[in-house]
This record gives structure tokens, sequence and C-alpha cells, in this order.
């Protein structure tokens, strides 16, 4: 088995473009969270909040025919790759067409702008929208063949589109194709673009925030008076390279992945099993071979939904018997959904190596009927620890589990 390590991260998020200013934004507890009054346009949609990526823009060495088949999903996810790649040292380098570096990443779905076209064919019998890169917007696999076909990496490819899940398991999964020796380098991540189709989703299951009026006071996970999530968006990737290659290329190590488990429910859509995702953080642990004790700090899903927060807290309570240290990012950036689990796995390495834990904004008072944790609220904390914990959980009952040490 090889060992595998980061040496790249870069993103996209509501509360910043880079690590500087999103530490800024933990630091002092500002969140992404703001009203979408063009929303209101929708009159049986329930909320009016969201968590938007400000400044976003393509810059200009990309041409047209370069962004002719990217929507928002493939631009986020591109140019955070082009931006990994480089804080890799690897951008332009000859292995990126040599078959020994490939793609796992992935999004809830395509561009929704690009369904959009689809649906107005199929409702009003008119073609007018479509082109010839239409399909390639909306496909499940645009995040990732576009990252191929820019960077010209020809490796294996991994779509993965399992909604909250896209993120870890895109990195979960490209751990493994590195940890056995298939490849050398792989570009893994996630990414979502901000649609009112996303929140009506969750709005649909009476699972979204409806506190319109306040923004900078949801969501609120974990908090006996949480009312419901809020849809964010963003991108990220992470660069996982073997480590002799690492080395060899004296390339900058932020971390280690060292553990990753992921299973399925196996009963129900929606509704989330803490006995399934207690055995997802057991899965990681058992593949990092490190007690629970040994983790300093996990980062929650912590969407701010009462069933979610109450299965995953407990889940966590029942690995963590010493209440382990836990916060939520998507108190600060919403649930971006397919780019959630790759935004916080750069946010946890950051954090364990600068050795302070963003609080979990809103969090006032802790639901009784969550697990016994040590809640980080109000304002970040110190914590001295070598590894790290990130989960996430999907709709389809997907469970994932990573695990960090600081290198």
């Amino acid at each position: 088995m090889k060992r595998v390590v980061v040496t790249g991260m870069a993103g996209f998020s509501p509360i910043g473009n880079d690590w500087d200013t999103i530490f800024s934004q933990l630091k002092e507890v500002k969140t992404g969270i703001v009203r979408m009054d063009e929303w209101d346009k929708y009159e049986d949609l329930n909320t009016r909040l969201c968590a938007p990526v400000e400044g976003f823009e393509m810059p200009p060495h990309y041409t047209r025919k370069n962004l002719r088949s990217m929507g928002r999903i493939a631009r986020f996810a591109v140019r955070s790759t082009e931006l990994a790649l480089d804080s890799a040292g690897l951008l332009g380098a000859d292995i990126l067409s040599s078959g020994q570096v490939g793609v796992a990443y992935g999004s809830s779905a395509g561009d929704s702008d690009a369904i959009a076209d689809f649906g107005n064919m199929l409702l009003n019998f008119s073609s007018d929208g479509l082109n010839a890169n239409s399909y390639i917007k909306m496909m499940g696999h645009t995040a990732p063949v576009n990252i191929g076909i820019f960077f010209g990496l020809r490796g294996r490819i991994l779509t993965t589109s399992s909604a909250c899940t896209s993120g870890s398991q895109g990195i979960g999964y490209a751990y493994e194709m590195v940890r056995n020796g298939q490849q050398v380098v792989m570009v893994a991540g996630g990414s979502e673009g901000l649609c009112a189709s996303e929140a009506a989703v969750f709005d649909t299951l009476y699972a979204t925030s409806t506190r319109n009026g306040e923004p900078h006071l949801s969501p609120r996970p974990f908090d006996i008076d949480r009312d419901g999530l809020v849809i964010g968006e963003g991108g990220c990737t992470l660069i996982l390279e073997e480590l002799e290659h690492a080395l060899s290329r004296d390339a900058n190590i932020f971390a280690e992945i060292v553990g990753f488990g992921t299973n399925s429910d196996g009963c129900h859509v929606t509704q989330p099993s803490a006995e399934t995702m207690e055995v997802a953080m057991r899965l990681a642990l058992r593949d990092a071979q490190l007690s629970s004790d040994e983790i300093g700090y996990v980062s929650a899903h912590g969407t701010a939904t009462d069933r979610g927060d109450i299965a995953e807290s407990q889940a966590t309570a029942m690995v963590f018997s010493n209440g382990a240290a836990i916060s939520s990012l998507k108190s600060f950036t919403g649930h971006t959904l397919g780019a959630c689990g790759a935004l916080e796995a750069w946010v946890a390495i950051e954090m364990m190596n600068k050795g302070w834990f963003h609080p979990t904004a809103n969090l006032e008072n802790v639901d009784p009927r969550c697990g016994e944790l040590d809640y980080i609220t109000h304002e970040g904390r110190l914590i001295d620890t070598e590894y790290v914990m990130s989960n996430n959980f999907a709709f389809g009952g997907i469970n994932t589990s990573l695990i960090f040490k600081r290198y």
C-alpha cells in the first residue's frame, strides 16, 4: 500500500476564495448567508436564503472555446483545479498527460441552465437554446470531464455524483486509487452551482430555513431553535499524490490521508440512520488504524435539519465516548451540496495545520436530543492535534468519513 498525501488545495466558497479570506471570516464568525430577492418570483418557494460565491470570474486566458462546454459547476471545478495544481507545483507538468494522473470529482447534477433548456424542449416542444454543448453542461459528469479535457489528463475518471457526498467520495476514491497504485496523482473534489431548484428540493421536505428576514442568524446546526438548512454553492479541489513521488520532487505537503470509510443505509432515501453513520466512522478509523481518542477534531456534516443533526450527533457520540470537539462549516457557507465534502476537508486540513478550529455559527443552545459532544461555540478554539476527521452524509443513505494526519 502506498502512502497518500495532499500536495495542492484550492477552492471557491461563500466566505472567500482563498484560505486567508476564509480564515478571516471564520475568525470573525461572519457567514456568507444572504437573502436572495430574485427568488421572490417563485411563489410557492418558502425559503429566500442562500449562500452565493462572490467575485468569481474565469481569467482571460480561458478562451471562448475553453468555456463553451462549461457551466458554472464545471467552471468552479476547472478553475479550482488549476489553482490546486499550481499550489502543488504540477501545473503544466509532463506527468499530467502520462496516464498516471486521474480525476475523482462530482456534483449533485449538471448545470441547471442547461437542464432548463432541455426542459423547455419537453414542455414547450421547442429546441430554442439547445446547442452542441448543452448536454456537456447538463450531464452529471460535467465537472470531471471538463477537468480532464482542459488539463489533458489521460488517467482514470471517477464520477462521484452522490449529492452531499460527491466531494468526500471523490477524495476517498482518489485516495484509494493512489494508495493501491493505480494512479500516482489524483485530482479530487466537488463543485455545485447555486439554483432555486436545489432549494426547492429541500423546501418540499420542509427542510429549508425560512428565517428570511434574518439571514445572519441561519442556519443553526445542532441548535434547538434551528429551522432548516440554507443552500450554498462553490467548488474545491485537492491534489492527492503518492508520498514517494511527492518527496522526489520536493513538493509541499499539506497533510496525509490515512483513513476513509463509506457505506449506505440501505433503508430510506431521505431519512438518515445513526447506526450506519457510526459504522462509516468506525470504518475510517479502522482504515487509519487509529482509536477514536486520537482524533482531535471532527468536521461535522451539520446541515441544521432536525433528523440529520440528531442522527449524526448521536452516531458521532457513539464513536467518540470522550465527547470529541466538533463544529459545522455549513453554518458559514450553507449547504454547498456536491462541493461541501471537498470544502470541508480543505478547511479542516488548514485548521489542523494552524492549530485553530472554527465554531459553529449561531449555535447558542444545543438541542438536548443531539449527542453529547464538545460543540465549539461562539468563538474559535486552539487545539493541537495530529488527526482530524471530516464526515458527510447524503440523500440515498450514503455515508462518508475521511481522516487526515498532520504531516
